[in-house]
């Protein structure tokens, strides 16, 4: 069981001079989840290297019992640091693949090619794809083997609107996941903000938020048994 886990490279929170990139509990959760049950693991980004660390992601208040062993976890550091490069990736040699999200990917992942491309080689190949929180924006422009999106009349979940308005950043992202999902015809659904919610919909999984990053996680790994 192999699967493939995609993290953003991008820092940059719009032009606020604040720093953002991955999430980290929507990193650590799954990876343990995976690792725990004997999946090989593989790391892409963007850029290769050390992803961005989203620096509120690693506050007290957002630690969790995975977080904390990804802190004192240094072969899962070192594999974090040396993520390979998102276009070198090959579908055919991967069972499934994983974002995590973090407000990057709405930047980078959103809009690469490589990113697009990859996720429409899994859905092509009938492998499962698995996005949480923000990740589920990566969604904006991949495209179904008929050239309409992807989501367009099935169920997903990701951030909503309402937790957007919460962390005070719904004029500074570059779209909101909620409506993006909604405009490209999908069947958007949310449970309370910030409670753990997944939607499997076929071989796509998505989850709400970072409290449904672990779920996410499981809902992907029960799909490969």
């Amino acid at each position: 069981m192999k699967i493939l886990m995609v993290l953003t490279s991008h820092s940059e929170l719009g032009n606020t001079g604040k720093k953002t990139g991955f999430w980290l509990e929507e990193f650590a959760a799954p990876w343990y989840v995976f690792k725990d049950a004997g999946a090989d693991v593989v790391l892409a980004s963007p850029a290769g290297g050390q992803p961005p660390l989203d620096p509120k992601s690693d506050l007290p208040d957002f630690q969790t019992e995975l977080t904390q062993r990804f802190k004192g976890d240094p072969a899962a550091q070192q594999a974090l640091a040396n993520t390979v490069k998102l276009e070198s990736v090959k579908s055919e040699e991967f069972d499934a693949v994983f974002y995590p999200g973090g407000h990057g990917p709405l930047w980078d992942l959103a809009e690469s090619q490589s990113s697009i491309a990859l996720i429409e080689a899994f859905e092509r190949a009938g492998k499962p794809v698995s996005f949480v929180c923000h990740a589920p924006g990566v969604l904006r422009h991949v495209k179904n083997a008929a050239g309409e999106p992807l989501v367009k009349g099935r169920k997903v979940t990701g951030f909503t609107n309402g937790e957007e308005a919460d962390v005070e950043l719904t004029n500074i992202v570059p779209f909101l996941v909620e409506d993006a999902l909604t405009a490209l015809g999908a069947e958007y659904q949310k449970g309370p903000n910030w409670d753990s919610f997944v939607v499997e919909d076929g071989k796509l999984i998505t989850g709400q938020n970072p409290a449904s990053s672990e779920a996410v996680a499981k809902a992907l790994l029960t799909m490969l048994r």
